[in-house]
């Protein structure tokens, strides 16, 4: 009791500890966040196998079961060595191997050390931002699962509704105590957010023959709106929009992407979320002085 005392008193009378703390800690999720992003989607995908087998009357296959989300421990993914303690330190492992397995020498993405830096820094944003307190354990426990559902995305074009439907609740239990919004803006966000794009979707569709988004965005539009109150989307949707199309262009311009193949929107809504619960007030101000 008298060493956890200490330590909030370090943590809240100085700043630099905090953003410290949680900077070291956020590596560490961002290793765990790795392991979510890598295999959620196959334990997804198997289990969605399994059940339409079921409503179908099929015989269950005999398949290997794809590893949970904390066993088996990680491994690489070559020589299927499991990895040591040593060598899954964050960031340092990656490079004091210089980016191989230790034993196969097969290089390692460079996307493990990538999230795991980032989640470091953005959870040092929060803490800087909000200080020690409720806000600050609100806003990581988003940061990292908007940091988990961007992964996904980007590597599946997918965003699951096991991910999306607590994250969209959370946001509005949090602000039943008006943490962020008042309770009314979040249910009115949630709802417009993800009509909104119900709508804008549907009519995309209607004069293009063509789906112009996945129904998980609808899902993580609605849990921007859960969370920042129905104010912040405008916000949310432009700057998201924006990032995607200039994003796209670039890469079709490099011929690094098809014309016709699809980006995911996701990742565009996750930063424009993290963006907004972090400087939704200034950004409203200056939003108001630009109509005045």
């Amino acid at each position: 009791m008298i060493a956890a005392a200490a330590l909030r008193v370090a943590l809240e009378g100085h700043p630099v500890w905090l953003d410290g703390t949680m900077f070291v800690l956020g590596l560490v999720v961002g290793s765990f966040l790795n392991v979510v992003i890598h295999r959620l989607p196959a334990i997804l995908e198997q289990d969605w196998a399994r059940h339409c087998r079921e409503l179908l009357g099929e015989p269950a296959q005999v398949v290997s079961p794809v590893p949970g989300l904390a066993f088996p421990g990680s491994h690489c993914p070559h020589c299927h060595t499991p990895i040591g303690a040593r060598d899954n330190i964050p960031v340092l492992s990656f490079l004091w191997l210089r980016g191989r397995c230790r034993q196969c020498h097969e290089p390692i993405s460079w996307r493990y050390p990538a999230f795991e830096i980032i989640t470091g820094v953005l959870s040092a944003s929060v803490a800087q931002h909000f200080g020690f307190g409720l806000h600050t354990l609100a806003a990581l426990g988003l940061t990292w699962t908007l940091i988990a559902l961007a992964g996904i995305d980007l590597e599946c074009q997918l965003l699951p509704d096991v991910i999306t439907l607590p994250l969209l609740w959370a946001g509005l239990l949090v602000n039943t105590t008006g943490l962020f919004t008042s309770l009314s803006g979040a249910v009115w966000g949630a709802a417009t957010g993800y009509g909104a794009l119900w709508i804008l979707f549907h009519l995309f569709r209607k004069i293009t023959g063509k789906d112009g988004m996945g129904h998980g965005d609808f899902k993580l539009f609605a849990v921007g709106g859960a969370w920042l109150g129905w104010i912040a989307l405008p916000f949310v949707i432009l700057a998201a929009s924006f990032a995607g199309a200039v994003v796209g262009l670039t890469l079709i311009m490099l011929k690094r992407h098809d014309r016709d193949a699809p980006i995911p929107f996701g990742p565009f809504l996750c930063a424009a979320i993290w963006i907004g619960l972090l400087w939704n007030g200034p950004i409203l101000a200056a939003y108001l002085r630009l109509g005045h």
